[in-house]
This record gives C-alpha cells, sequence and structure tokens, in this order.
C-alpha cells in the first residue's frame, strides 16, 4: 500500500500510549509523529512521514521525524524494513506475526499469514537441527497478469 491511507480501526493515539508506557518525553513534535504513525495502514518512510507530519504541524523537521522515528526504532515500538527500494521503511511492531509482499513495479507492500508457509519454515529450521525463534519473510513480486518484456 502506498500513499496516505488511513485505518478506520486504528487507535490514534496507541503509540503515544506506548510511549508514555515506556517512560519518554513525548514533545508535541513527537505527539504529532506518533499520531501520524498511529494511523498510517502503510509502510512510510521517513519522507513520507515528514510530508504527513508536516501537515499537522508545518514547524516539523526533517531531522526531528528521523530523531523520532529512530527513538521509537529503539524502543521496540516501530520496525525498521528495508523492501530492497533503498529506503527504510516503518511500522509498528505487532503481535501479530505478517509477512510482507512487494510488488516491485509499484512498491505497494501486501501484509499476508499462511499457516503453511510458517509450517514449512519450522520443519526446514528442524530439519537442520534448529528451532526457529523468529524470521522474516519478504517476496518481491510483480502481479501475475503482466505481460512479459
Amino acid at each position: 500500500m502506498t500513499g496516505e491511507q488511513e485505518n478506520p480501526d486504528s487507535d490514534p493515539l496507541r503509540i503515544e500510549r506506548q510511549c508514555a508506557e515506556l517512560g519518554l518525553k513525548m514533545t508535541g513534535q513527537r505527539r504529532v509523529i506518533a499520531r501520524v504513525l498511529s494511523e498510517s495502514d502503510d509502510h512510510p518512510d521517513v519522507e513520507m512521514l515528514h510530508a504527513r507530519a508536516s501537515e499537522i504541524d508545518s514547524g516539523i523537521s526533517i531531522a526531528t521525524v528521523y530523531r523520532t522515528v529512530r527513538l521509537f526504532e529503539e524502543s521496540g515500538i516501530l520496525t525498521r524494513h528495508e523492501f530492497g527500494d533503498g529506503r527504510a521503511r516503518y511500522e509498528e511492531v505487532s503481535e501479530e506475526h505478517h509477512d510482507h509482499l512487494i510488488d516491485i513495479d509499484t512498491g505497494d507492500v501486501i501484509e499476508f499469514q499462511n499457516e503453511a508457509i510458517e509450517k514449512l519454515q519450522e520443519e526446514v529450521a528442524k530439519q537442520l537441527g534448529y528451532r526457529l525463534v523468529d524470521h522474516r519473510l519478504e517476496l518481491y513480486a510483480v502481479r501475475a497478469d503482466k505481460k512479459k518484456d
């Protein structure tokens, strides 16, 4: 998903509450950035976050967004992704595991869950003598109906 999209089920204060629980100092600009992140249902990069936050508070600098994102990442609130497009993209840490399919033509990121894939990954680890404790799966794809060049 690209562009600004609001998740109607989202709590716009969710990340701000997490910050308070962790004892993080919340400035007005951090609150705006936290709200923008809470309302995002895509995987924005810093530039996207800055553009969205600037619509609310034009005084927010890109440096403030970078510092805030780094703080939220270090605090375990955000996860950083590198989807091969040369920019770090972010999403909230979720207790519900999911994987990603990235459309390499559009940059859209589609979250999905697949029990068969989960079981297969555990089986592979087991066959190699390991117990799987975590993983990330990113599939890079083009639409099946796209004509071949």
